[in-house]
């Protein structure tokens, strides 16, 4: 890979309101998430809403993963960012996907710390 990692923006709707509002439940899925794409979990945030709605973010070695409910719609916006060839954010994606229910998702992936010139010639060695 010529890029320091990679970061997965992902738009997932349908989702069951009730995990969605829940902070322990979030926490847990997005903790799991991490694990389960082989990360190392370093620290965790999360944030309970009135009335509704939770955020949070997970601190990995390799990055981090965030996310911001909306139970209301059904809906979170899930970000997760990886460095290095050690994990694979996509795996961390599709838990999430999959814990919450979700009935439909898209994402994007963009490669951060594109290396170019003498970085990417080191990179390679």
């Amino acid at each position: 890979m010529n890029a320091l990692g990679r970061h997965i923006l992902a738009e997932v709707h349908g989702c069951e309101a009730r995990i969605l509002n829940d902070i322990a439940m979030v926490e847990d899925i997005m903790v799991k998430a991490a694990l389960h794409a082989g990360a190392e979990v370093r620290e965790v945030a999360f944030h309970k809403f009135s009335p509704q709605g939770v955020s949070g973010v997970v601190v990995i070695s390799e990055s981090h993963l965030a996310i911001h409910t909306w139970p209301e719609h059904g809906y979170a916006a899930v970000d997760v960012f990886t460095c290095g060839d050690s994990v694979d954010p996509w795996q961390a994606c599709r838990f999430i996907v999959e814990r919450f229910g979700a009935e439909h998702f898209t994402a994007s992936e963009t490669l951060r710390g594109v290396l170019v010139g003498k970085d990417a010639e080191r990179a390679a060695v």
